[in-house]
């Protein structure tokens, strides 16, 4: 059987070019098609405005966000249609309370950077494309949150210099900051059943707790295991205050906290009981009055608890 020619593509050759070759009519693989250059016109005046008016605004989208959080959670604004800012956060936004704290602590952040930035400028609407590198999303400075303002510029000073003058990724910041934290950090001098209050600061995670007192049942290396009113946290030693009690001081607190855990690990509490404790825990001296004792019994009676 006498096997069919194959059939080829005939190849054309794209060429550039201004000048026209003779077309060889036996040799169709000779033609030359010529192309033209397309010229990109360069942005005008009021187009080269309009870009960095949008980039702005691109780089600036984490830091209006955080904005408008802080003060929907502030003034209450998700009241009329929810009970607490967690629920409203994730059926309005769809992402957690977690979230919308970094995005709000991010805020704040970006706003210490620009103003420190701003204060020798006439122009306070810097982004990444003024005379300052600002970030352009709340990973970059997620790990600034927990120093303090002057820290902040520092490290982020530090950290656009690695990045050769460009915005930072969040990698780069977070080993500035592991960097200073380890060359700053001071021994852990904290004891089990020592007597501790907390510090808020700007940890976002111990919001509500300034000013509570705890008692430590673990030592790290940089930070303490302490039980409060409400249950165990692992706090940093910064975030620390020592309350210097006596030894028989202390031992009064610790009898207190275990009564206040075994009314919470009851599950009998009902709201103004758990406010009263909450009270208790924010004591600031080491033993009850005779009314505060009165109350604490009669909460333990109730729940069938004995002191």
């Amino acid at each position: 059987m006498t096997k069919p020619p194959s059939k080829r593509k005939k190849a054309i050759s794209a060429v550039s070019s201004n000048s026209t070759r003779p077309v060889n009519p036996d040799n169709p693989a000779s033609v030359t098609i010529d192309v033209s250059a397309v010229e990109i016109p360069e942005l005008s005046d009021e187009e080269q405005s309009d870009r960095l008016l949008l980039e702005r605004k691109v780089e600036r989208a984490f830091f209006e966000a955080g904005k408008a959080l802080m003060e929907l959670r502030d003034r209450r604004l998700y009241r009329s249609t929810h009970k607490t800012f967690e629920e409203y956060c994730r059926d309005r936004f769809g992402h957690s309370r977690q979230q919308s704290n970094y995005l709000i602590a991010a805020a704040e952040v970006y706003e210490n950077l620009t103003t420190i930035g701003c204060q020798n400028v006439v122009n306070e609407d810097l982004t990444t494309i003024g005379s300052q590198i600002l970030p352009t999303n709340e990973r970059q400075v997620r790990p600034l949150t927990k120093l303090e303002p002057q820290q902040q510029q520092e490290v982020w000073q530090q950290a656009v210099e690695q990045a050769g003058g460009k915005v930072p990724t969040g990698r780069i910041v977070k080993d500035v900051v592991q960097r200073i934290m380890e060359r700053t950090q001071v021994p852990n001098t904290y004891q089990i059943g020592e007597v501790c209050q907390i510090l808020v600061k700007d940890n976002l995670e111990l919001r509500g707790k300034g000013g509570c007192w705890g008692i430590v049942n673990h030592v790290g290396e940089f930070s303490c295991t302490v039980t409060m009113w409400d249950g165990e946290y692992t706090v940093r030693i910064d975030y620390l205050k020592p309350l210097n009690y006596l030894d028989s001081e202390c031992q009064q607190m610790q009898l207190l906290c275990d009564r206040i855990k075994r009314l919470r690990d009851s599950g009998k509490l009902e709201a103004p009981a758990e406010a009263v404790l909450k009270c208790l825990g924010e004591l600031k001296r080491p033993y009850l009055t005779k009314f505060e004792e009165k109350l604490l019994s009669f909460i333990e009676q109730e729940c069938l608890i004995a002191p």
